[in-house]
């Protein structure tokens, strides 16, 4: 593709003006004639340019509050029509249509509007653009012949082609306009359908009757249809491993790991996003002061406490050795003693809600050390992509308290026993299947001791996390992600020195486990709740 079209009529309206006015004033340096809507007109005049208004152009007012002002043979004629083809060029001829050979549209601002806390059903409908999408539609399948600028971020880029060719555009300008402008409706027609269908049920109620929308409520189902859409925010040197490629996709809320903010360091790859989601997660389960300290997704020291500063101790204490070139979350802003002690270890990423100025101030001398500001998501269905398809369920968000505990053994667990089983259970939650996790209370805080993670053994699990351990076992608690299926798992729990456990229960052989824990003199409480983690 290589041949040059002159833009000689352009059609703009935007809901975004950002850089309108700049890139109008070169269109019309050009002799481009400007038509235009609404604001958009307005928006033009009040900078001195000539405009057409698109009821002259289509020879009717707009109507209907605005609903209808683009839907005109007119307008869909002169983007549709082929130059090239005879047939075409007479049929337009004789009905009067003009060309136009550009489409400067932006839609409107659906995803924000719908959003809005309260936001009514009514103001919902008002934001779902009609004519904007027809017209990148028909622009868009028209390249050949008609330019579709859908960002404002082509603005610049399509300046400089303009001066360039004395106000053409190649072949391969228009091109990539269009894809991009199929992406933009697609994205715009998922962005509506994922909205209606997660805040309606229109089967339960009658259209003049929908609810004001609570933006925080969940879906009440998983969807029938399932639609992904995100747009890819950056290129990443590689994915996993070097040979293999990947990117960012933001899902357009600015939070999350996706969407948060780098505030110093390397480039971020692939396996810190994993990792600080992971991180992220777990450190955000508690409500008191947490630090997780993670290990290829798997947390190798979590610790809470009175500050930043001794939650991190006790998460580090844990497992200083794997600690190193670990990826860290904190629950709260970070301040400069907890940055200070951070900075001595090597750190891969550090993400928090905030930092203080002293915080950075102590980061700064570690320059490659990533530092990330997050403003937390909210919990979303989990997707994973399998062969031939996908699977989806929702996030393992079902909260646990020391009244849904059921104590299955003689031994009744102490107060400082349940509060510590209820911080090894969350941790668990966030380590590969199989899992045990070994923790302690230390001065009222929860503290890792040792973590058997991924085992395809619950007996080697749990060895493994004793293995692990860097701190004495004796007087510890154990989680275990799922049930004991046979009492050798929960010896090996009780030679290692904990004294309570906590486990989902449900297993066929549960009388015979429990029938060891009485026997070894350990309390055991069954959660009913399974947290297996697999990926």
């Amino acid at each position: 593709m290589s041949d040059l079209k002159r833009i000689g009529r352009a059609l703009l309206s935007v809901t975004d003006k950002t850089g309108l006015v700049d890139f109008a004033r070169v269109l019309a340096e050009f002799q481009v004639e400007l038509v235009s809507t609404g604001g958009t007109a307005k928006a033009l005049r009040d900078a001195g340019l000539a405009v057409l208004d698109i009821s002259d152009l289509t020879g009717f007012p707009e109507m209907l509050d605005g609903r209808v002002k683009t839907l005109h043979p007119n307008v869909h004629g002169g983007l549709l029509y082929r130059r090239g083809d005879p047939a075409h060029v007479q049929a337009v001829a004789e009905q009067g249509i003009a060309s136009i050979d550009m489409v400067v549209v932006n839609l409107y601002a659906f995803e924000n509007t719908a959003s809005k806390p309260g936001v009514e059903f009514a103001e919902i409908v008002e934001n779902i653009d009609i004519g904007g999408p027809s017209m990148l539609r028909s622009a868009a399948k028209n390249f050949e012949d008609v330019a579709v600028v859908s960002s404002v971020a082509e603005y610049g880029l399509l300046i400089e082609e303009l001066k360039t060719h004395d106000g053409s555009l190649s072949a391969e300008t228009r091109w990539r306009l269009a894809r991009q402008a199929f992406a933009t409706t697609a994205a715009y027609d998922s962005a509506i359908a994922n909205t209606l269908e997660a805040h309606f049920a229109a089967e339960e109620c009658a259209i003049d009757a929908l609810p004001a929308v609570d933006a925080s409520a969940p879906a009440v189902a998983l969807p029938e249809t399932l639609r992904v859409v995100a747009k890819r925010s950056a290129v990443l040197r590689y994915g996993e491993n070097p040979h293999q490629r990947a990117a960012v996709y933001v899902d357009g809320s600015g939070k999350g790991i996706a969407g948060a903010e780098q505030l110093q360091g390397k480039e971020l790859s692939y396996n810190n996003l994993v990792d600080l989601d992971a991180c992220w997660a777990l450190a955000s389960e508690f409500e008191s002061c947490a630090v997780a300290i993670i290990k290829h997704t798997n947390p190798c020291g979590v610790g809470t406490g009175p500050s930043p500063l001794e939650a991190y101790r006790r998460a580090l204490e844990a497992d200083p050795v794997s600690a190193f070139g670990g990826v860290i979350g904190v629950n709260r802003t970070v301040d400069g003693a907890a940055a200070a002690e951070i900075a001595k270890l090597f750190v891969e990423a550090i993400v928090a809600p905030e930092f203080t100025p002293e915080a950075l101030a102590a980061f700064a001398a570690k320059k490659n050390l990533r530092v990330v500001r997050i403003r937390p998501a909210e919990p979303l269905p989990l997707l994973k992509q399998v062969s031939g398809g996908y699977l989806v369920q929702d996030a393992d968000a079902a909260p646990i308290s020391a009244a849904d505990l059921k104590v299955a053994t003689q031994r009744q667990p102490t107060d400082d026993e349940v509060k510590a089983l209820l911080f090894a259970w969350t941790v668990c939650k966030h380590v590969k299947s199989n899992a045990i996790v070994y923790a302690r209370l230390k001065d009222g805080f929860g503290q890792t001791v040792g973590v058997g993670a991924g085992q395809m053994s619950r007996v080697d699990a749990a060895r493994f996390g004793a293995m692990k351990a860097a701190l004495p076992l004796a007087g510890t608690v154990a989680a275990s992600d799922a049930f004991f299926p046979f009492p050798d798992g929960l010896e090996v729990v009780a030679n290692a020195g904990a004294t309570a456990v906590i486990q989902p229960g449900g297993s066929v052989r549960d009388a015979e486990v429990i029938a060891a824990a009485d026997m070894l003199g350990l309390a055991m409480i069954f959660t009913g709740m399974r947290h297996f983690r697999h990926g």
